[in-house]
This record gives structure tokens, C-alpha cells and sequence, in this order.
């Protein structure tokens, strides 16, 4: 892995681009906003996107050179190409990170990676308290025991995917309901952290607590060793086989 964790931060850009309250809050999108962010912070962060080329951005070489993918996605999830989908599930089995925010729990990638639907209750409009409820774990490094977010998008259970390997944060919200919003998962080598604020008519991706979790996520995220494509070997015998 290189000195700097190489982190993609992939979006569909499509909100920016046709929705005005959209662009003024993400006037560049929602990706280069949590790029320029990792930059000023030490990682080495480029940006993915939708319509960028008929691979989305996700070239083989651009997902071999990436450590972490970030992935933002909400009303386009149907376009992403199968073969770029099963390309970034292969490299997550190999031990690439990824980090699934927001309306990205529909995403081809995070279901295939699930095998669930991923499906959860939403409503437009709330009041958010994250709950750090496992302070020990390195995403949740430098973080109070709560914070809150005054207008985001509700997310509540039930959360259909499979038991998560860690629960970082439990999220509560004004309307009453609660849901899993920071949970991780290993698949093969790589590691996977979900996160659920990020709702694109809101500045959370400016919020300093959103912001630290994201950098504490790509850090845990990446990869801790060889990455290496899954497969069946044949390999022969180490030594005489009797019996036969």
C-alpha cells in the first residue's frame, strides 16, 4: 500500500447538476467535497462519477490504485453497469475498502456484498442524535458520546442486512425511530462500513463530527495487507499421498 491511503470517492452527480438547492450546497458535488476534504487531511483522494465514461470512472487499473472507495449513490442505482458492480465486489473480496454513505444502501455493489435487500423506512425531514455506542472502535476515535444533525433525512429499522460485524452508531431521530447508522462488515479481505447521514439537500458532509468519521472510516477501511483475487488453486501435493 502506498505512504498516502488512496481513497476514490465515487457519486452519482446527477441531484447537483439538475437540482438548485443541490448545487448550491454541493456547487462542485457531494464527491469533491469529501475528496478536497481527505486532501487537506493527509490522504490521497481522487473523484469517480456516474456519466464520467462508460466504466463510471471505476476503470480496472483506477480500482487497482485505490485503497478505499467511498460510494454515493441514490436515484441511478439501475445504471450502474453489472460488470463495473461485479469489478468493485471482486476488489472488496481482495481486501479494498469501501465506505457505503448514505442512499448507497441501495447500491448494486452494497447488495451483492449483503446478499439482502437492504431495504429500510426513510421520511424527508428530522432532527438526528448520533449515539457512539462502541468507543473503543477506530472509526469512532475523537468523537463525543453523541452529536446531532438539525435537518437530515430519516432512516429507521428495520434495516435488512445481515448481522453487522460492528455496531459504531445507533441513530435516534425527533419522529421517535431509531436505525443501525454506522455498521461494518468484512467480506473476504476487505473491510465495509456503512454510514447513513449524508442526505444531499442538507450540508452534513461539511459537519466537522460527519467529516471525522469518514477520515477515522477510510483509515480502518484499508487495506491491511496483500490484496489478493479471489480464487481455486489446484495446487499439488506436499507430500506422498498413500492410501489410494
Amino acid at each position: 500500500m502506498a505512504d498516502k491511503i488512496r481513497v476514490t470517492v465515487w457519486n452519482e452527480f446527477r441531484h447537483e447538476q439538475s437540482i438548485e438547492n443541490v448545487r448550491k450546497i454541493y456547487p462542485d458535488g457531494i464527491h469533491r467535497a469529501i475528496a478536497d476534504m481527505l486532501n487537506a487531511n493527509g490522504f490521497e483522494a481522487r473523484c469517480a462519477w456516474l456519466d464520467q465514461d462508460e466504466e463510471h470512472g471505476l476503470s480496472e487499473e483506477v480500482l487497482r490504485n485505490t485503497d478505499v472507495l467511498f460510494w454515493w449513490g441514490h436515484i441511478a442505482h439501475g445504471e450502474v453497469r453489472d460488470e463495473v458492480a461485479d469489478r468493485v465486489v471482486q476488489q472488496v473480496q481482495a481486501g479494498m475498502g469501501l465506505v457505503v454513505l448514505h442512499s448507497g444502501h441501495l447500491a448494486k455493489v452494497f447488495r451483492r456484498l449483503m446478499g439482502t435487500s437492504c431495504t429500510l423506512n426513510w421520511r424527508d425531514g428530522d432532527r438526528e442524535r448520533l449515539w457512539v455506542i462502541d468507543p473503543m472502535h477506530p472509526i469512532a476515535q475523537g468523537l463525543p458520546p453523541h452529536f446531532e444533525l438539525p435537518d437530515t433525512e430519516m432512516y429507521g429499522e428495520r434495516f435488512d442486512i445481515p448481522t453487522p460485524k460492528d455496531i459504531v452508531f445507533i441513530n435516534w431521530y425527533a419522529g421517535g425511530e431509531v436505525f443501525r447508522g454506522g455498521v461494518t462488515f468484512e467480506r473476504g479481505r476487505g473491510r465495509i462500513f456503512y454510514f447513513s447521514p449524508g442526505h444531499e439537500a442538507f450540508p452534513i458532509f461539511y459537519d466537522p463530527n460527519i467529516q471525522k468519521v469518514l477520515r477515522n472510516a477510510a483509515v480502518w477501511a484499508a487495506p491491511r495487507g496483500e490484496r489478493i483475487i479471489p480464487d481455486c488453486p489446484n495446487p499439488a501435493a506436499m507430500e506422498a499421498v498413500t492410501g489410494r
